[in-house]
């Protein structure tokens, strides 16, 4: 519930106003993980609310650390067992987190773990937050970025990611800015475009991995209905209603999609659109096969664009001792021990 409605709810059931801002505190400013916490509440009201409503929260049932860089990967059961992974990466900038949108991921993408076992559901707008909120605790650090990148695809689970957003940005709560918040997207072009009418300042990372119809289509079958012409369209739509930079999100494969044509017809792509192109050496997942180029080829990459007049970065190579790809750390957890946690 957003502040409005847990107004709405406690005052249909008798309560003063004030005691849904102190709700509204409890969950999104102090976190706190039961009812019990919340020792300014009226115990009748907590046993109310115990009664009538979930308090959503999720068990951690894996973390990884990086002996590399510090880079945190969690495995969360949901409330039904069912796992998602979610990331912490500290950054000279902050600390950012990566978070799950659905329970697996039915795109279909070669290169990525998180479809390999399909796609059981989406997660609520609660689910998500708690991802955010239980890292928080964890490590005992404020949150200063998030992306949501990790497993499922966000468009494929518009309205409770717009809730989500709604709830993480709320200025009543952890008042995250909208302009750290990245949500990226394989190219669900309908969904792209009802994005962009809500005005937000959030950036929108389009994954985008080859130039052309063909070659795009090898690698990732969303492909199939959305070709780059509507893709780029629907890019020009996103900035012309938000004002807001895309980001090309952009694997790079080896013998795949890394050679001198794939630069130059990148760049072209990219140029009209002002697009910031974010270069990732694709983290190798066994069961695809699929290989990343050696630093100097992915130097030389980002060196072509910049030619072209590209605004290109290099991801930042966080967490490849500990199943850093997306999907792999659950992929592992299910292909030992089911689809239930513990």
């Amino acid at each position: 519930m957003n502040l409005e409605e847990m107004t709405a709810f406690l005052t249909e059931r008798g309560y003063p106003r004030f005691r849904a801002g102190q709700l509204y505190q409890w969950i999104h400013c102090k976190l706190a993980s039961d009812w019990d916490q919340m020792s300014n509440l009226p115990k009748s009201m907590r046993q109310q609310l115990a009664e009538e409503t979930e308090l959503t929260r999720v068990r951690m049932i894996d973390r990884q650390v990086s002996k590399i860089d510090g880079t945190q990967k969690y495995l969360f059961a949901m409330p039904d067992n069912s796992l998602v992974e979610s990331v912490f990466m500290r950054y000279k900038f902050g600390n950012s987190v990566c978070i799950s949108s659905q329970v697996g991921c039915r795109m279909g993408c070669r290169f990525c773990a998180s479809t390999l076992d399909g796609l059981i559901r989406s997660l609520t707008p609660a689910e998500m937050l708690e991802q955010v909120y239980e890292i928080t605790r964890v490590t005992g650090e404020r949150i200063s970025h998030l992306v949501v990148m990790g497993t499922g695809e966000p468009l494929d689970n518009y309205d409770n990611l717009v809730r989500f957003l709604e709830l993480l940005t709320d200025p009543n709560g952890l008042n995250l800015s909208q302009r750290n918040v990245t949500v990226s997207t394989c190219g669900i072009v309908p969904r792209m475009r009802q994005l962009a009418d809500l005005g937000l300042s959030i950036t929108l990372a389009l994954s985008l991995h080859a130039y052309t119809d063909e070659k795009r289509r090898e690698i990732m079958p969303i492909a199939n209905r959305y070709s780059i012409a509507e893709l780029m369209e629907a890019c020009r739509y996103y900035f012309s209603r938000t004002g807001r930079q895309i980001t090309f999100e952009y694997s790079l494969i080896k013998d795949v999609n890394d050679a001198e044509e794939d630069a130059a017809g990148l760049a072209a792509l990219a140029g009209p659109l002002k697009a910031h192109i974010n270069l990732i050496p694709v983290n190798p997942v066994k069961e695809r096969g699929y290989r990343h180029p050696d630093d100097r080829a992915v130097r030389a990459f980002k060196n072509k664009l910049e030619k072209h007049g590209i605004n290109v970065s290099i991801r930042r190579v966080l967490g490849r001792d500990i199943d850093g790809a997306c999907g792999q750390l659950r992929h592992r957890h299910l292909s030992g021990d089911g689809q239930k946690a513990d």
